[in-house]
């Protein structure tokens, strides 16, 4: 049964195919994708597509992604998950995004907390990484704020509209491996 969690404002829940419309409202924005690691959606194809994505890597359990629902309004703003779960190694890499009429809201860093928490209680993993545009300081801030440190610079990692892009790697380590 896929965990739904909670917080003030939010509820983050699984995602289906209701969803499809609100995922390609906020994916179809260049002000969105510009740091995503891909570009803007065209047609809303893409973003059921992405849907069904996100459901097979959290049936295979290589991933969980939440759709970030706004209690107040009962509106999906965004998504917030982990990719690159590797159970063995007790490590994934988190990602999200939010529409931008909730930038700067703490929404974000509302829902990175819980999915930190649920990372580390729940899937027992000793390892949360997240990569970052060097252009992207609200995201690096946002992650810097919820404990995670750049452990350094990986040269030339992501291609997005046919230019390569250096990425920053951000850490947060299980509290018991932190020194």
């Amino acid at each position: 049964m896929f965990p739904e969690l909670e917080t003030d404002r939010l509820l983050l829940r699984e995602l289906d195919e209701k969803d499809t419309r609100a995922l390609y409202t906020i994916l179809s924005r260049p002000d969105v994708t510009v740091h995503y690691g891909q570009e803007p959606f065209n047609t809303i194809e893409e973003a059921r597509s992405l849907l069904a994505i996100f459901n097979m890597n959290y049936s295979m359990q290589k991933g969980i992604r939440w759709g970030i629902v706004e209690k107040s309004s009962g509106n999906l703003i965004g998504t917030i998950g982990y990719h690159a779960w590797h159970q063995k190694h007790k490590r994934a890499e988190i990602g999200y995004e939010l529409h931008p009429d909730f930038w700067s809201k703490g929404y974000g860093s509302e829902a990175i907390t819980e999915v930190i928490s649920y990372g580390f209680n729940a899937l027992q993993l000793n390892r949360i990484s997240a990569i970052v545009y060097p252009e992207n300081i609200p995201s690096q801030k946002m992650l810097e704020r919820s404990g995670f440190y750049r452990e350094g610079t990986l040269a030339k990692y992501m291609v997005q509209n046919n230019h390569i892009y250096d990425c920053f790697m951000y850490c947060l380590l299980h509290p018991l491996l932190r020194e």
